[in-house]
């Protein structure tokens, strides 16, 4: 039964969901579009440079990214190559093998993330206005939503306190043995520096 059916979608609150999901992943591509276009880039490579300069230099490589972003080796590899031709990041080599290596922004790369990275913010403004108590039931089901679609490995990486090693429950909540503290639900992080694998 799919929920695209209009008949099956609107009787049945599960597809209703689902649909208005898919809906607001449209509204994600649309502005990434339009950030690309402007910049004469695609949207990968708009998030590749975005995610390089967030992320530790380990999280910067070719095999690394083709992961985290569920793409082969080669469409990255082609991403990164038109990005090293446009100036916008250069390749660190390691010195103990020659094949492989980092990838790094230059002050170009830098320059259009401060112009694209912001390509949410219609999201973000909408998200602001809501009261917390509706905040906190939706970071809940989206947080629990990723990690279910790990588990399914239909999501590949995930770098959520729920996957990581200093994640515990103690005395029935959930824990951050790094942190030492309780984690409340405004707490969980889909994306942590700190993260290590459990």
């Amino acid at each position: 039964m799919s929920v695209f059916n209009l008949i099956n979608q609107n009787s049945s609150l599960d597809n209703k969901i689902v649909a208005g999901l898919e809906r607001l992943s449209q509204v994600f591509r649309i502005l990434l579009w339009e950030k690309a276009k402007e910049h004469g880039l695609s949207p990968i490579q708009i998030q590749l440079l975005i995610f390089i300069q967030y992320h530790s230099t380990d999280k910067c490589t070719v095999s690394y990214l083709a992961q985290e972003f569920n793409f082969t080796k080669p469409t990255i590899s082609d991403a990164i190559k038109v990005l090293e031709q446009k100036n916008f990041i250069k390749k660190n080599t390691d010195s103990s093998d020659t094949r492989s290596y980092t990838i790094q922004l230059t002050a170009s790369g830098k320059k259009i993330v401060l112009e694209t990275e912001n390509f949410a913010n219609p999201i973000t403004e909408i998200i602001t206005k809501s009261n917390e108590a509706d905040k906190l039931i939706l970071w809940e089901n989206i947080s629990n939503l990723i990690l279910l679609l790990n588990r399914q490995e239909i999501i590949s990486i995930q770098r959520t306190c729920f996957n990581c090693g200093h994640y515990t429950i103690k005395n029935k909540d959930a824990f951050c043995s790094l942190l030492n503290q309780k984690l409340l639900t405004k707490d969980i992080r889909i994306d942590c520096e700190e993260f290590e694998l459990a």
